[in-house]
This record gives C-alpha cells, sequence and structure tokens, in this order.
C-alpha cells in the first residue's frame, strides 16, 4: 500500500515588531469585546473573528467540543466552524488567474463572487466548470503564511505561560495543542497535500464497503498550492437536525459510519482525519455523508498505531492490553510522572482498564470522552479543591517537561486523535444516545483481524 504523501511548507519568519504589534492588536481586540459577566462568551468570539486566522482555529475547537467548554461556549462559537471574514472578489480572482493561469472566464462558465464557506486560512466559492460540473472552489487567503506564523510566535509564550501556571483541565493541554497547530497548519497551507489525501482516503474507503461516506472528488487541472477545485458536495451540516429531518436521511446510520470509518482508516491505513467538526461533515440529499476538508490528516506512527489497536483491543475483552496500554505511558513520559500521579504499573494498568472500557462501551448519553484532555478522575489532584489541584499540577507539569515525552509523536498524536473521538462523541450523543463507542463488537473484532500486529 502507498503511503499517504504530506509536504509542509517553512513558515516565514517572524520578527519581534510583527509579534510585538500583533499582540498589542490581540490585546485591544479582547478588552474591546471581552467583558465580566454571562456575556464574555460573546465577547470572545467577536475578538477570534475580529483576529481571525489562528484564532479562528482556537474558535473551531470551541464550537465544536461542548463537551470541553459546556454548550453555552459551544454554541456562540459554531459559526467559527465555517464563518470567517470574507475576502474581497477581487482578490480571490486575482489569487486563481495567478494560480492557474489563465484568465477566470477562460477556466469557468461562472464563478460566485460570494463566498459559500469562509473558514480561518481559505474562503470557498462555488463555480460551474465548462464541461457543465458543479464545483467547489477553495482559495488561500492572501498573505495567511505571515499572519499564522505571527500569530503563533504571539501564543506559544501566552499559551505556555497559562500552561505553566494553571495546568488544571484544559489549559493543561492547550500549550501542546499550539504546538502541534504549527505543524498542522505548515500542511494545510499547501491544498497539493490536501487534495492527495482526498483521492488517497476516497480509495482505501472502497474495500471497506462503507458506501455511506463520500469524499469530494479531485479537480486536479483546476487545483494547485493554493487553490483547490473539487466536487461540490450538497447538503446540510451533521448537527443540523431540522434539515436532516427535512431531507429524510438515516442519520444515526450515518453517524456510525462515520466512527467505524474514522477507527478503519486510522487501523489499517495509520492515517485519520484530523479536523471532524461539524462543518466538515454534511448530510447530502442522496442520504450520504459528504467528508469535506481534508487538510489536517492524522498520521500514527509505529508506538502510537499499536497504542490505538491495544486500547481497542483491550475494550473488546482482551485482558493483557492494559499492561501494554500502561507500558506506552511509561516509555513516553516516564516513572517520575508516573509516580507523581501514584501509578504503580499495578495501578497504572488498571486506572487505564477503566478509563478506556467507560469510554469505549459505555453508552454515547452517558459517557464523557473530555476526560480524555484533562487529568484523570480518579487521580489525586482531582480529589483536591482547586489551589491544591493548582499546586499539584503545576509540579506534574514540571516533571512533564522535564520527561521528554511532551511534543513526542506518540504525544502529538494522541492529542489529535482525543479532539477527534470528542467531535465523535457529540454526534453520538446527538443521534445514538443509547449507543457505544465500540456498538458493533463483531465489525470491530473482524476489522482488528486486518491490522498487523506492531
Amino acid at each position: 500500500m502507498s503511503e499517504l504523501e504530506i509536504h509542509p511548507i517553512a513558515l516565514p519568519e517572524v520578527d519581534r515588531w510583527d509579534a510585538t504589534v500583533r499582540l498589542g492588536e490581540a490585546l485591544v481586540t479582547a478588552g474591546r469585546y471581552v467583558r465580566p459577566g454571562d456575556g464574555w462568551p460573546r465577547g470572545l468570539r467577536r475578538t477570534f473573528d475580529r483576529l481571525g486566522a489562528t484564532f479562528l482555529k482556537f474558535g473551531q475547537l470551541l464550537g465544536s467540543s461542548p463537551g470541553l467548554f459546556g454548550e453555552v461556549v459551544a454554541a456562540e462559537f459554531r459559526g467559527t466552524l465555517d464563518a470567517g471574514p470574507a475576502v474581497p472578489f477581487v482578490t480571490v480572482k486575482r489569487a486563481v488567474e495567478k494560480e492557474l493561469g489563465r484568465p477566470l472566464d477562460r477556466t469557468f462558465a461562472s464563478f460566485e463572487d460570494k463566498p459559500m464557506a469562509a473558514a480561518s486560512l481559505a474562503v470557498v466559492h462555488r463555480a460551474v466548470t465548462h464541461d457543465g460540473q458543479a464545483v467547489a472552489v477553495k482559495v488561500l487567503r492572501p498573505g495567511v503564511e505571515r499572519r499564522v506564523a505571527t500569530d503563533l510566535a504571539v501564543m506559544r509564550p501566552l499559551i505556555g505561560f497559562l500552561g505553566r501556571q494553571v495546568p488544571v483541565g484544559l489549559l493543561e493541554v492547550l500549550p501542546g495543542a499550539v504546538d502541534g497547530l504549527g505543524e498542522q497548519i505548515s500542511e494545510e497551507l499547501d491544498l497539493r497535500n490536501e487534495a492527495r489525501s482526498m483521492a488517497w482516503f476516497a480509495e482505501r474507503l472502497v474495500p471497506l464497503g462503507l458506501d455511506a461516506l463520500k469524499i469530494p472528488d479531485v479537480v486536479p487541472s483546476l487545483s494547485g498550492r493554493r487553490v483547490l477545485t473539487m466536487e461540490l458536495l450538497d447538503g446540510v451540516p451533521v448537527d443540523d437536525l431540522g434539515g436532516i429531518e427535512r431531507l429524510g436521511a438515516d442519520a444515526p446510520a450515518l453517524v456510525k459510519q462515520l466512527v467505524l470509518g474514522w477507527f478503519a482508516t486510522a487501523l489499517c491505513t495509520g492515517a485519520f482525519h484530523g479536523d471532524c467538526h461539524a462543518g466538515n461533515l454534511l448530510v447530502l440529499r442522496d442520504g450520504r455523508l459528504g467528508l469535506l476538508d481534508w487538510g489536517i490528516v492524522g498520521r500514527v506512527d509505529v508506538d502510537t498505531h499499536r497504542f490505538l489497536r491495544r486500547s481497542v483491543e483491550g475494550a473488546l475483552g482482551d485482558q493483557t492490553a492494559w499492561a501494554d496500554v500502561h507500558g506506552f505511558f511509561k516509555a513516553t513520559y516516564g516513572e517520575a510522572v508516573l509516580a507523581a500521579l501514584g501509578m504503580t504499573d499495578e495501578r497504572g494498568a488498571e486506572t487505564a482498564r477503566t478509563m478506556i472500557e467507560t469510554f469505549y462501551n459505555q453508552p454515547f448519553g452517558t459517557v464523557d470522552l473530555s476526560l480524555l484532555m484533562g487529568p484523570m478522575p480518579d487521580s489525586p489532584s482531582a480529589q483536591l479543591p482547586f489551589w491544591g489541584q493548582l499546586r499539584r499540577q503545576r509540579r506534574l507539569k514540571k516533571e512533564l517537561d522535564a520527561s521528554g515525552g511532551v511534543g513526542t509523536p506518540f504525544d502529538r498524536t494522541t492529542f489529535l486523535m482525543s479532539k477527534q473521538l470528542i467531535y465523535l462523541e457529540r454526534y453520538g450523543k446527538l443521534f445514538l444516545p443509547d449507543v457505544p463507542l465500540l456498538w458493533d463488537r463483531e465489525a470491530f473484532t473482524a476489522l482488528l483481524a486486518d491490522v498487523p500486529a506492531a
């Protein structure tokens, strides 16, 4: 099986003056919109909207994860999934013509001047080719590379400081998210990576028999580094309950295929869709589920692949898996970190079993996958009052930083996987509240039989 080719770009260097100006802009914008009280989520969302680019990336995480941030915050930020600021049409036209090397009217029979979607890094316009095909044309925002590099230069020290001073809950893991964000965005900013990913995954869905999942076809002759032209899929977002009801689609069956497809690609190909938020999942008019935006694709190294396999095998009943699962954490983060958590080998294996079996086998309606991204519920720090947790987590943070495990492929990939599982949990709560993540034990057992033991 050929490997998926992903080639990141080099983000531009950012001088201190640019970073200082951007920091000032962020602080002034936040000061203008964010106020104490119940209205702060709206003020923060307006701040992110105005700042755009990388800040909208964080807004997408907030809008997609009510399990992490609460329904009020998630509802406020849901619009960031596909509603960033538009780019002037003349700028879009110039970008497309430059990338494809000919006038817009010679390339497309029609090209709508208003975007159908405007995300953090790109805008998407409807168009029709000269042979009559309806397409979606994705165009990178002008100057987005420098803006992203500057945002990261501002975010890293700020989020890192908060993560060191208040390493409790989400703030404990956000520094790792920022570190991974730079790597992800450097891949997203070459749309040829996304084109290759779409074709690669579409080919691999065929033998899995997941006919209800649809990845748009790419139009290679009308695509390049900054422009991606693809088949236009027509439908409604997976969390639009009214729209799905009007279409008469079988949403529970679609979500089951989505979950199985996500695990199948991760286990069988070592790669997975890394941005499964609701803005990227469309219930189509023909009853299928469209999978959009393949700019972020997780790739699983050998150790993380075996960790994922063993965790699923354990959840399906293989009790020998839990010592291995604990062993991955021990090998990555070291005995000092586990000792700080009060984790002997025996207790660590039992805690891994309890948590992962719960995540995989409890119904969506009762499980809380956000615990994957926070302290373990039965850890000593979880039993302390806030200030006690704070002191203990600061000590643990120092141990983690010294362990060498933070920022490793295992650390980054399991974080990205956890985020996708939280997305899947949300759709499960909407449509499958009485069904667990591993609902079809026979199907997942058969899937594992096709996965080579690493």
